[in-house]
């Protein structure tokens, strides 16, 4: 097949420019769709989107498909051409309740192009940055090719999974049961953001994720803390002191083996993070606060990117009612999690975790564990030769070298694509900061989708050089 020349990436580009308001109504069709996930009222309208998704893949002359599983189904779209490469791009069409419903200034399944003062148009409806939008940025790149070129550079498998919002519970087992359809060079996500509004980034690890719930009983029951206090073991003081002996004065986690597996970002990934002008103010200042509490001889971006934690989710036990009740509880629940870094297990954490819980124990008080799920964190080496393709086509685009970081989140999917299909994952997103993400009058600059759309024309692009 004929390489690709600048002639015809120039043609690609003036067609997606010349097509925006088409895609605009596209996505609004899509967006119309309530799918909630989460709402099994809501079932008969998430195979809905999955089917219109299917439909607009088919259009463009995919092999598409409605795959069910025990819960929503899955999208499939596959070109079928001669190219030498072939990625597969995931997303999914789910999305998030909308509750509370009165806070939205309009209808959230009535998508609508809003311009501020300032001049920005933005797409406000639910799922307009989550997902997608997002997904059809990659669509309309694919269209825009096949329209202008009549092929794509790489061939693509897209898989688009209803269930994102509400676990992925079956995305799992349908990876493992059509491995070998679903086999490619490379994996593509577009379920991140961007640096800030003119700064594209790529996001190069994901965090993995653990999570626990012990349960600490002393007494019986319930005592009276007049007559047992100052005897008697009360398990909120026990699970408090052991909650308390977890991070170190230094910030570090001072659970034994918690580490293990840990390692050094390379030391011109350090500079580049250092200059970012990730700051306590502009990072913490907007939520109120002004002190990180990490590590003490680490740079913010590293407390939320590249290294793991111990954070207590919830925490009770005893009497919270209104007015006193003098009680000495007899038994104490902590939720916790880790996000964990790449090389870490997370049943080799969990298990240093439970261990630590037990040590600190009185004789004559039990723990039980009710958790200890976990997916390991997934990381792109800096050296991939994908990545500084992705890299030098989004700066064609933006104008400006993206922004390379780890990113605090957890997608456990992408860990599946590494431990199922034995595929790298390049994760490029064009979601900003303020799109209300999961709230109230969620948005997508309009920006946003349209140089989505040419950034992944130029991605394509690259990655069949």
């Amino acid at each position: 097949m004929a390489a690709l020349t600048k002639t015809d990436l120039d043609r690609v580009l003036a067609t997606v420019d010349a097509d925006l308001n088409a895609s605009i109504e596209r996505l609004f069709a899509f967006l119309r769709i309530p799918s909630i996930s989460t709402d099994r009222a809501y079932a008969a309208e998430c195979r809905r989107a999955g089917q219109w998704l299917v439909d607009d893949l088919a259009s463009l002359g995919l092999s598409a498909k409605l795959n069910d599983t025990q819960g929503h189904p899955v999208v499939t779209g596959t070109s079928t051409g001669s190219a030498a490469r072939r990625v597969m791009f995931y997303g999914h069409y789910d999305v998030q309740p909308v509750d509370p419903l009165d806070l939205w200034e309009s209808p959230p399944f009535e998508p609508r192009i809003v311009e501020n003062a300032d001049g920005v148009k933005r797409i406000v409806a639910r799922g307009s940055a989550d997902d997608k939008g997002q997904v059809m940025t990659f669509v309309e790149a694919c269209r825009a090719f096949l329209r202008a070129t009549g092929r794509l550079p790489v061939e693509v498998t897209l898989v688009v999974e209803g269930e994102e919002e509400s676990g992925s519970a079956n995305i799992g087992p349908f990876l493992h049961a059509h491995k070998d359809a679903l086999k490619a060079d490379l994996a593509l996500v577009c379920d991140t953001g961007m640096w800030d509004p003119q700064t594209p980034s790529i996001i190069l690890s994901l965090r993995g994720l653990m999570h626990d719930e012990f349960v600490i009983r002393c007494a019986d029951r319930d005592l009276h803390s007049g007559y047992y206090g100052g005897a008697a073991a009360n398990p909120l003081h026990i699970i408090a002191k052991i909650i308390a002996a977890v991070h170190g004065p230094d910030g570090r986690i001072a659970i034994p083996g918690f580490y293990d597996g840990v390692v050094e970002p390379p030391d011109y990934a350090r500079e580049a993070w250092s200059k970012l002008d990730l700051t306590p103010a502009n990072f913490l200042g907007p939520i109120g606060l002004a002190n990180p509490i990490g590590e003490k001889d680490r740079l913010l971006i590293e407390m939320i990117s590249s290294r793991p934690t111990f954070e207590v989710n919830g925490l009770w036990g005893g009497y919270t009612g209104e007015g006193s009740k003098t009680v000495i509880p007899s038994i104490a629940t902590a939720k916790i999690s880790c996000r964990l870094v790449a090389n870490q297990d997370p049943v080799q954490v969990r298990d240093a975790v439970r261990a630590f819980v037990r040590a600190q124990l009185p004789d004559d008080c039990t723990v039980e564990f009710l958790g200890g799920e976990g997916s390991a964190a997934v990381a792109v080496r800096h050296d991939n030769p994908d990545l500084a393709k992705a890299a030098r086509a989004l700066e064609a685009e933006w104008g400006t070298p993206p922004v390379t970081v780890g990113e605090g989140g957890s997608i456990p999917v992408v860990g599946q694509f590494k431990k199922v299909l034995g595929q790298d994952t390049l994760l490029v997103g064009f979601s900003l900061d303020d799109d209300r993400i999961h709230s109230p009058n969620e948005k997508y600059d309009l920006t946003s989708f349209h140089k989505g759309i040419r950034s992944w024309v130029r991605i394509l692009a690259a990655l069949a050089e």
